[in-house]
């Protein structure tokens, strides 16, 4: 099964609390945003979605 992750650049404010949750290590701070770097290793958990009290982050089934 594979996962889309979006990040909303404008609504991510680079906290690292997706990187910090992510059992995967799928999430990396770069330039202050958050960014999916290894996002084959998604393994749709979503929890990062609901660390985001930002609301910047979508996991879709793909």
């Amino acid at each position: 099964m594979a996962w889309k992750i979006t990040i909303d650049e404008d609504k991510c404010i680079g906290c690292g609390e997706c990187a910090d949750i992510c059992p995967s290590e799928v999430y990396e701070i770069v330039n202050e945003k958050a960014k999916p770097v290894n996002a084959d290793e998604c393994v749709g958990c979503e929890s990062c979605v609901e660390t985001c009290e930002q609301g910047a982050i979508t996991v879709e089934e793909v």
